[in-house]
């Protein structure tokens, strides 16, 4: 007899989180090599903006295909195909020669990174009842912050022993072999012979009947898209977005553009917005519980709420013009990192509070693709307007955008009256 592994559905999702972790280490490594390449290459701010936008456009394309494919494939073939395609274009991103090669190699790494998200919120709803969900998935959100935040030194570590080519073959080949590692040990609940029968009574008995339910029947996308449920979630993450993406493709070249930071400050200094947007994941994800132990609301508004606590902390990345220090830049930064992951992880997790099993990736896809939208949009905003206007009046743009999401899922999503 297999001897069974206790608490299993918590080594799941550490695995989910290793995945987030380097797939965000991969997405914020050209982030860190900007300076460099700006220098190399002779990239100016507009063009390294091009690339930006390049890795958020093919994120936004891919998004509702990558979780059609996800729930087609199931979450453990798709998410390692997608994870082996991903390591395989960071590496490539080393024989670029100049903006459009790394436009090309960087939206290519966008495209496979689209299924990052919703295969870990599809793993969390598989392997979770509802009420651990939010804590799970703030365990599994971390991993985009640990991923920003090991970036600067180790992609500034293979500058100085070698070049800027060798970080992104580290990054890429970390991914590909976290892809294997995940092809041969996740299984769903119902499937995993490791699992206690305890345990996987615990967790199906916890999910919602659309949860728990094993037939392929779904949504059709058309009808996702018409349903208030999904533009409740999708209008609050494309407001959102845009600051996560500024704060992982802006910081370093923000710190050497306006304070004269130089690749070792960057190294020293950046990674710490990310240590603090972790602590908003992890903190984000027990808020929800305790909104509900303690105010008496539902599991719905109790995500909500905490949406509200994360955008009135953005205010404070949005007074950056008012300091000339650097290190208050930073505080606020740190400030704007834990406000926007205690924000997104809330949000990320409505989507599987409100959609079923079978049409959770679709759905979580397509609000991915709303947010991803913005995040472009945003990404090429600030190539333009940055070298002209400055980044303030932008980061005061960011907080009023945070502050009408938080808006907008109070006035959209609804409770759903019945299990979904």
């Amino acid at each position: 007899m297999l001897k069974t592994i206790k608490n299993l559905r918590w080594y799941m999702i550490a695995l989910v989180t290793i995945g987030t972790i380097l797939g965000y280490l991969t997405r914020n490594s050209i982030a860190v090599a900007a300076p460099v390449l700006k220098d190399v290459m002779g990239l100016t701010t507009q063009q390294y903006s091009y690339v930006v936008a390049a890795y958020s456009a093919c994120y936004t394309v891919m998004q509702p295909v990558a979780g059609y494919v996800l729930d087609l494939l199931g979450t453990r073939i798709g998410y390692a195909v997608f994870a082996l395609l991903w390591s395989v274009f960071c590496i490539s991103t080393a024989f670029s020669t100049g903006w459009l090669g790394l436009a090309i190699t960087r939206g290519a790494v966008g495209a496979a990174e689209a299924a990052m998200i919703p295969a870990g919120l599809k793993a969390t709803s598989e392997w979770f009842p509802a009420k651990e969900r939010s804590i799970a998935v703030g365990w599994f959100n971390l991993g985009s912050s640990v991923g920003a935040m090991i970036a600067p030194p180790l992609v500034a570590g293979a500058i100085f022993l070698h070049s800027w080519q060798l970080a992104f073959i580290i990054c890429g080949l970390l991914s590909f072999i976290w892809g294997l590692f995940w092809f041969a040990l996740y299984r769903h609940p119902t499937e995993q012979k490791y699992l206690s029968a305890e345990e996987q009574k615990y967790i199906l008995s916890g999910q919602e009947a659309g949860h728990q339910t094993s037939n392929k029947e779904k949504l059709p996308a058309k009808k996702i898209l018409t349903t208030s449920r999904f533009w409740g979630i999708a209008l609050p993450r494309f407001l959102a977005e845009p600051a996560w993406g500024t704060f992982n493709a802006w910081i370093p070249l923000f710190m050497y553009t306006v304070y004269h930071f130089d690749l070792k400050q960057i190294a020293i200094f950046t990674w710490l917005p990310m240590l603090f947007a972790d602590l908003g994941c992890i903190l984000g994800g027990y808020m929800s519980p305790f909104f509900q132990k303690h105010f008496n609301v539902s599991l719905v508004n109790s995500r909500k709420c905490v949406v509200t606590v994360g955008a009135v902390l953005m205010i404070a990345p949005g007074l950056m013009g008012l300091f000339s220090d650097p290190y208050i830049a930073i505080i606020l930064f740190c400030i704007g990192g834990f406000a926007h992951q205690t924000l997104s992880g809330a949000l990320i997790t409505l989507s599987s509070d409100v959609f079923g099993r079978n049409e959770v990736a679709t759905a979580n896809g397509f609000t991915g693709m709303a947010a991803w939208l913005a995040s472009t949009i945003f990404a090429l905003i600030v190539g333009a307007l940055a070298d002209t206007v400055g980044f303030s009046p932008l980061f005061v743009i960011l907080t009023c955008l945070d502050l009408l999401a938080a808006v907008a899922v109070w006035t959209i999503l609804k409770a759903p009256t019945t299990n979904q």
